[in-house]
């Protein structure tokens, strides 16, 4: 068994602690060391392909637990200048929506634990411009829930959070708000300047008072300053500039974007939400705050589950993956960010990337699902389940040809042409570039397959089709 686990290591995508979870638990524990070796090289092979693919430029990856980070795979450089230092996760990007969990959610839940705030409570207690708006008897439940009913609007630009708050309170609530969900920005931007009516901060020094110092997330922040030299660009735009429209206009911090931060800080918040509002014998959140953002409700006739902010089950979920279970939760963010985290298994993904593609949401986020369900699969407790079956498409899905959309032309190499039966052949004549890097790690894993039955992919499926998504 042990030699057919070290052979399998050689593939990749087949990670040994999948093999034996079922039939040696105490050896996969103590096996530690090579689950974290092959979900590294998984990752990197998940990240060149995404390169390849034009999805993104470069990404990072950071899996751990309540204790601490268990992987860490990074591709791509810091922005397209030669010589660009390499990504990490020290690297901060523009998280785009994670804002809403990272920053706006946990400041709500404070307010909350303080007394000064309900759930219950409706808009028109704190917005008195809402009165006789149909709006003001929407409940900060139902923003958190993203059940109010209201729709997005664009802001123009010097307009203020004041003009926001006047468009929302013209706006008549299309569907009933007690079950309806309906994802929009505005629910969280509400959120942000609730937070500052109540306690007389904005948001973002709200939550670098109250959360961030406490927590020591010192990447973690609205409005990066122009010396801070490790920030990657978001497309379009100048590294520190969000790139969310709205949030531009609203200045830069809104509860529903602006917010920047690295993989390791983010490692740190997941850790904390793990361990219940506590982190280095520091209680930051509390232990309820915690478990009602985490609690899921129900909308949409049942078929969606949210937390308090938290995505649990949507059409938005493709960070959970096959593997994460039922009580997990997390979100996502336009810029290509995501993580997820899954208390049953103490376990936790982070997802960063310099999103390129904005249109093939598809494939983004197969890119999502695909890291999220090799990790689980290399770290988590439970079963293995169908692991294996899974983990063998996203290798059919790897050996696919692509094309590198950019790279200097001498870091591109050849690479033959997948065959009808599912062989990667690497030759001269009809191929496609990929980075040689890229192409190394592919040949390898291409003659391990071709070279034994254990190894033996057959005709892999297509992946399932999924909703394409209009935000992602």
């Amino acid at each position: 068994m042990r030699i057919l686990v070290r052979f399998l290591l050689l593939c990749s995508l087949l990670s040994p602690s999948l093999l034996l979870a079922s039939e040696e638990p105490a050896a996969v524990h103590a096996d530690a060391a090579t689950a974290v070796a092959s979900a590294a090289t998984t990752m990197d092979l998940l990240l060149d392909r995404a390169i390849a693919q034009g999805l993104i430029a470069g990404g990072v990856v950071v899996i751990g637990n309540h204790e601490g980070i268990l992987s860490t795979a990074a591709r791509g450089k810091l922005n397209s200048t030669p010589g660009a230092p390499s990504l990490t996760d020290r690297t901060v990007f523009d998280l785009a929506s994670l804002t809403k969990v990272i920053a706006t959610a946990p400041a709500v839940m404070k307010l909350i634990d303080q007394g000064q705030v309900s759930l219950s409570d409706q808009l028109s207690r704190w917005f008195p411009e809402l009165a006789q708006s149909p709006a003001g008897q929407i409940t900060v439940l139902n923003l958190l829930t993203h059940t109010s009913g209201l729709d997005d609007f664009s802001l123009s630009s010097g307009q203020s959070i004041e003009s926001a708050v006047r468009k929302a309170a013209a706006e008549k609530p299309y569907r009933s708000a007690v079950s309806h969900f309906h994802y929009a920005d505005i629910n969280f931007i509400l959120l942000g300047e609730l937070v500052h009516r109540v306690s007389g901060k904005t948001l973002d020094a709200f939550c670098r008072d109250q959360i961030y110092q406490p927590l020591g997330t010192r990447e973690t922040m609205f409005l990066p300053p122009r010396d801070l030299a490790d920030v990657a660009p978001t497309a379009g735009y100048e590294s520190g500039v969000v790139q969310d429209p709205n949030a531009r206009r609203l200045g830069g911090v809104a509860g529903h974007a602006g917010l920047f931060s690295s993989a390791y800080d983010l490692s740190r918040y997941a850790r904390l939400i793990l361990d219940g509002g506590t982190i280095d014998d520091r209680q930051i959140l509390s232990r309820e705050v915690v478990t009602r953002m985490t609690t899921p409700y129900l909308c949409g006739s049942g078929q969606i589950r949210r937390g308090l902010g938290w995505d649990m089950t949507s059409p938005f979920a493709a960070p959970k993956g096959s593997f994460f279970s039922d009580a997990s939760f997390g979100h996502t963010g336009y810029s290509g960010s995501s993580i997820w985290i899954d208390p049953q298994q103490d376990l936790f993904v982070i997802l960063l990337t310099r999103r390129s593609d904005y249109r093939n949401v598809h494939a983004f986020n197969q890119l999502r699902r695909d890291v999220s369900t090799v990790a689980a699969a290399d770290f988590k407790v439970s079963g293995a389940g169908n692991s294996l079956a899974e983990l063998t498409r996203i290798n059919a899905r790897l050996l696919e040809p692509v094309v590198l959309a950019s790279a200097s032309p001498e870091r591109l190499v050849q690479i033959g042409h997948s065959s009808r039966h599912g062989r990667q052949h690497v030759s001269g004549g009809r191929g496609r570039f990929v980075s040689r890097a890229s192409a190394q790690r592919l040949t390898r894993f291409a003659r391990s397959a071709k070279s034994s039955k254990a190894c033996k992919t057959g005709k892999a499926g297509r992946a399932p089709r999924h909703k394409r998504l209009a935000r992602s």
